[in-house]
């Protein structure tokens, strides 16, 4: 009988770890949800990415009980996790978002003292090529406006909350989900501004156009009639309920096939297509910085290339010696 304790504790010796993993994970996920503050779908890409990466950990260490700090999780195993993740074949930005994200791990494993050192921390991830959203011309982007406001002349509370979607998206360059999160209260109609909360808890303002104001102040009434009590969301379903950010995708996406013949479409092509228009315009690269609540300029410079081929047809087109 001797023996068989002996090996019964040695298990539950070994299997220790694992329990002390999982507590590690769960107090990076609160730290990043409650003291950074990031979103909901940024917490729950982190929780996906480090899963996968316990997945494949499990699998090259050869046990499950294994811990953070184990020596064997060096280097050569985070590249072992790349070269895992592209055989399933997941992107080269992905993979590069994989990285970045076991890379803040480890940080914050440093910092509570689990580990001396990242095995991310020199690790080059994959280089990729920013994929940006497709956008609509001027033309386009005319005729999508001008279908939503037509449609919503039959005063139905989708039809008019989808004309102020078109235009709060085209209009002021929010994202989806700024604009799925945006309350009443954050409509400032006098001023013609919007106060949204973008990526990281970070409060900005926004213009609003004169045809969003319009639009709002047509919808109003039909929420009014439609909206429970208690409910502060700008965008209300037939329920009364603050809209999903699914069925304000879906109303994009039916109004840019039933009016430009565009399929594929996202709501974010309104947003490339704002900072396009207003780069092509002659807008300053940081003003369009600041309207699109991005934090580097690098970032912003990524919808240059629009407008820097079309001075460049505009040189072809003009100069004397360029023909």
């Amino acid at each position: 009988m001797s023996p068989t304790r002996k090996s019964a504790g040695a298990s539950r010796s070994t299997a220790a770890p694992a329990p002390r993993r999982e507590r590690h994970l769960r107090a990076f996920l609160r730290q990043i949800t409650e003291e950074r503050g990031l979103s909901p779908n940024t917490v729950k890409a982190y929780r996906s990415d480090l899963r996968q990466m316990e997945k494949f950990l499990t699998e090259h260490l050869g046990e499950a009980s294994w811990g953070w700090s184990n020596a064997a999780i060096d280097r050569l195993a985070v590249r072992g996790f790349m070269g895992w993740l592209r055989r399933r074949g997941l992107s080269r930005r992905t993979i590069a978002r994989k990285v970045a994200a076991l890379r803040t791990f480890y940080r914050f494993l440093e910092a509570e003292g689990v580990v001396t050192d990242s095995p991310a921390a020199r690790v080059r991830p994959p280089r990729h090529t920013r994929k940006l959203a497709d956008h609509l011309n001027t033309g386009e982007a005319r005729t999508v406006c001008e279908f939503a406001e037509a449609r919503s002349a039959d005063g139905s509370l989708s039809a008019l909350r989808d004309l102020v979607i078109i235009e709060m998206l085209y209009g002021s360059g929010i994202r989806l989900a700024e604009l799925h999160g945006l309350d009443l209260t954050g409509i400032h109609r006098r001023a013609k501004s919007a106060v949204v909360l973008g990526k990281g808890g970070k409060e900005r303002i926004v213009p609003v156009t004169d045809a969003a104001a319009v639009a709002i102040d047509r919808y109003l009434p039909a929420r009014l009639e439609a909206v429970v009590p208690g409910e502060s969301a700008l965008l209300v379903n037939r329920a009364g309920r603050r809209l999903s950010r699914r069925s304000i995708q879906i109303a994009v996406k039916r109004i840019f096939e039933c009016s430009a013949g565009a399929r594929g479409l996202s709501a974010h092509a309104l947003r490339h297509s704002f900072a396009t228009h207003l780069l092509d315009a002659g807008a300053s690269l940081l003003v369009v910085k600041e309207l699109l609540g991005h934090v580097s300029l690098s970032t912003t410079k990524d919808y240059t290339h629009i407008s820097r081929t079309k001075v460049r047809a505009a040189y072809l087109d003009a100069h004397p010696r360029a023909r």
